[in-house]
């Protein structure tokens, strides 16, 4: 039995206006990335890989990766690896005398996978064996308990107000989609809970592979040119939609509401006029980019 396909919906996606938003959710539509990555993630990382005499470290090294630092909102699976290269650098780590696992199979299966979520690995563990699959497993593990701790946590969490504002301002201009690193089940969870999944013509998670994968199977062929923008908070959805030729607005950590407030009053009827692209656009970047340090303190 061949199994389906999950970017089958991306695939069938047929545009119903004559432009696209694509939006990120956790840090850009949601307040969720502090409290899913401190009381969800690396808690959860300190527990499956033997880490308690150096947790205040792993905490610092996972808030840096996915909060602090260029690689903020990467896949979950990328920044486990990323946070085991920050522990190997921090002296407190090494002189501790406590092993950081390398994890040298979750890095094979991350070559040669885009789609990097829980099936895709689930199908990966089925085909290894030994040492190979036991790491895997415990990698297994810890994704599911990340997942058990963000429905355990993660309630009554609204919305940016302005955020919610601008999606009805493009309601009935623009296909609106919800592009993430999230696992589906949370985001369909967390947007239903707010009645603004229906806002949206589709929810694609990291099952469906990665941004550019989403923005590519989306719009590709689909769009004239500068009529598809992507929101995001982290550099790798600017990345991803410099990958596919589309603009970004930038949502700033620390400062969403007013971002997205910015979008409302200025950036949304740019998008709309086509005075979008150019030094409006190179000036969002550029301050964003600031924000965002690429080298922790412990490296310098």
């Amino acid at each position: 039995m061949i199994p389906p396909d999950p970017q089958a919906l991306l695939k069938a996606f047929s545009p119903a206006h004559r432009f696209f938003v694509g939006i990120d959710s956790d840090g850009c539509a949601f307040n969720s990335m502090e409290v899913k990555h401190n009381d969800c993630f690396s808690t959860n990382v300190v527990k499956h890989f033997g880490l308690a005499a150096v947790s205040r470290q792993v905490h610092e090294a996972w808030d840096f990766v996915n909060l602090y630092s260029q690689t903020r909102g990467c896949n979950r699976f990328k920044a486990l690896a990323l946070v085991m290269d920050e522990l190997s650098h921090m002296s407190r780590v090494t002189q501790s005398g406590v092993v950081v696992p390398p994890l040298p199979n979750l890095r094979a299966w991350m070559k040669v996978d885009t789609a990097l979520g829980n099936p895709t690995l689930a199908k990966r563990i089925e085909v290894s064996e030994g040492e190979a699959r036991a790491e895997l497993e415990r990698v297994m593990a810890w994704s599911k308990d990340v997942n058990r701790s963000v429905l355990d946590v993660v309630h009554n969490l609204p919305p940016f107000t302005p955020m919610r504002k601008a999606l009805g301002l493009l309601q009935g201009r623009a296909d609106v989609l919800v592009l993430s690193a999230t696992p589906a089940e949370a985001l369909v969870r967390e947007w239903q809970e707010h009645g603004i999944d229906k806002q949206v013509a589709l929810i694609a998670g990291q099952e469906m592979g990665s941004k550019t994968e989403h923005l590519t199977l989306t719009t590709h062929g689909r769009y004239a040119a500068n009529h598809v923008l992507m929101m995001g908070d982290a550099p790798g959805d600017l990345k991803a939609a410099r990958d596919v030729g589309a603009l970004f607005f930038p949502i700033n950590p620390g400062a969403e509401q007013e971002s997205w407030q910015a979008f409302i009053d200025e950036g949304l009827e740019r998008f709309f006029t086509g005075i979008f692209a150019g030094a409006y656009e190179e000036n969002l970047i550029a301050a964003f980019m600031k924000l965002l340090p690429d080298t922790p303190s412990w490296r310098r």
